[in-house]
């Protein structure tokens, strides 16, 4: 049975201006600048110049406040749908807000050059090949990845060839087929795991007796070198340990990654252009905001004239309404967006200032053992905004620093007492465990567990799992993978 009835809701909306700002605070100087130059293009009541800006402003007022006042076309005679078509819809109204600092950005200019699957299929026409063993040769290059590994079983293969291609064959033709591919460059390339893939390449090295050992170690021996086991392998190659030394130095000096090595690829290079600027003047620390992020914008003249002309003209067809409320829209977009920038400024200014003024003693020395436990919650209630506004700062700006370009989340850290009851950042801890490693005997590595034992005796009481976390956020192996001969 169907019920009528009436229920009040409060509830809290971001407005589609408040939902664009917060974007326009996220977006890096880069991303802002494509931002900017796309609502230049959109809306042509957006001007860029400094030739009277206040004027401008004050005659805009003006003028729609006379507009508002003398003529008779009222805000409730509009119909809003009729003079916002489909085109002019922006784009945070069509789309949800579920992005996020990291997301990959899918617009991204294609660059031109030889690809690495061409540059191998360019290789095979030096090579007699029938016609089977070409489309077979021609589909192993085409499985190669980025890395130059073909990460697939060759039944996996043979299937495909057999719907994709049309090409029935067996396992032995497909590897008699592979081995020519691995005789391709860069060496390497083809390989179906890293132990063969060092296996191509010292094959083509000239085989000198360091060569020939390292061979014999990777082809006989694989696990025992990844795992370290110097001891093993000596006994088992009945070698010395400087013989052993050299065979590991040949070994290091091979690329895990062949088809990185590939000069033609076509991946972006990635170029930081940092949003702030932190200078040291007179022992003080003085911040800059990049130029780039404080553009000179104005509400467009012209348009404004047209206003002016409306309001001035007699007879007033619905043509001429219709064009002074699209006018009207567009000047409005222009005074927000201008709006929207001078909050965005101050918003980046005022955040970057206060965590400078946090890290002070960090800033004014570069040592990071002075950075200070800070949250964002920290920063976010010293300046009186939402976590949310602090986080759209921090993880997308960058900040050009005496001691190089830094990432701003880089500063935040969680705290922890040490054995003097003091607060102390978890990145300083970071940053001992590191330089303790770097000082290490490297022939016998520091466990854990010795790792924690000597950071409880310089005042920092973690336990070794702690440790084991913190190593591993530092990218530093285990210390049977960091011994050395």
């Amino acid at each position: 049975m169907l019920k009528q009835y009436l229920q009040f809701k409060l509830s809290q909306k971001l407005s589609p201006q408040q939902i664009q700002l917060m974007k326009l605070i996220q977006l890096p100087t880069q991303a802002f600048e494509q931002r900017l130059k796309q609502e230049l293009e959109e809306n042509p009541a957006l001007d860029t110049g400094k030739e009277e800006k206040v004027d401008e402003f004050e005659d805009m007022d003006n003028t729609q406040d006379e507009y508002d006042e003398n003529d008779k076309i009222e805000a409730d005679d509009i119909n809003v749908d009729d003079y916002l078509s489909d085109d002019e819809i922006p784009d945070y109204r069509t789309s949800v807000n579920n992005y996020s600092a990291d997301d990959d950005e899918k617009s991204i200019p294609y660059a031109s050059g030889t690809s690495f699957t061409q540059h191998l299929k360019t290789q095979l026409n030096t090579y007699r090949l029938n016609d089977e063993e070409r489309s077979i040769a021609e589909f192993l290059v085409g499985s190669v990845d980025e890395s130059g590994y073909i990460r697939r079983e060759l039944s996996d293969i043979m299937d495909d060839l057999a719907f994709t291609q049309n090409v029935y064959t067996e396992e032995d033709k497909i590897e008699k087929v592979l081995k020519i591919v691995h005789q391709l460059d860069p060496a390497g390339v083809g390989a179906r795991n890293l132990q063969e893939c060092l296996s191509i390449q010292l094959s083509r090295k000239e085989q000198a007796p360091d060569v020939a050992l390292a061979s014999d170690i990777i082809n006989k021996a694989f696990e025992q070198f990844t795992k370290k086991h110097y001891k093993k392998l000596i006994a088992k190659f009945d070698i010395t340990e400087a013989q052993l030394k050299d065979a590991v130095h040949e070994i290091e000096r091979l690329n895990p990654k062949p088809g990185g090595s590939y000069s033609g690829n076509t991946r972006m290079i990635e170029h930081v252009v940092p949003d702030f600027a932190i200078k040291i003047v007179n022992g003080a620390l003085e911040l800059t905001l990049n130029g780039r992020n404080a553009p000179e914008l104005h509400v467009s003249r012209e348009y404004n004239n047209m206003l002016k002309g409306y309001k001035e003209s007699k007879e007033k067809s619905k043509a001429q309404k219709d064009a002074v409320m699209f006018i009207k829209q567009k000047l409005d977009a222009a005074k927000w967006f201008i709006e929207a920038i001078k909050q965005r400024q101050q918003t980046l200014f005022v955040t970057m200032s206060s965590i400078m003024h946090y890290q002070k003693e960090y800033f004014l020395t570069g040592d990071e053992r002075n950075l200070k436990p800070m949250i964002l919650k920290d920063i976010a209630d010293e300046i009186e905004m939402d976590v949310s506004t602090v986080s759209r700062v921090a993880n997308s700006k960058y900040v050009d620093t005496p001691y190089g370009t830094k990432l701003i989340k880089v500063f935040f850290s969680e705290s922890m007492t040490n054995d003097q009851g003091e607060e102390v950042s978890t990145r300083e801890i970071k940053k001992i465990l590191e330089t303790i490693i770097q000082e290490e005997n490297k022939k016998k590595p520091l466990t854990d567990e010795a790792l924690a034992k000597l950071l409880k005796e310089k005042g920092y009481p973690i336990a070794r799992r702690t440790v084991a976390k913190y190593r591993e956020q530092l990218d530093i192996s285990v210390a049977r993978l960091r011994k050395e001969l």
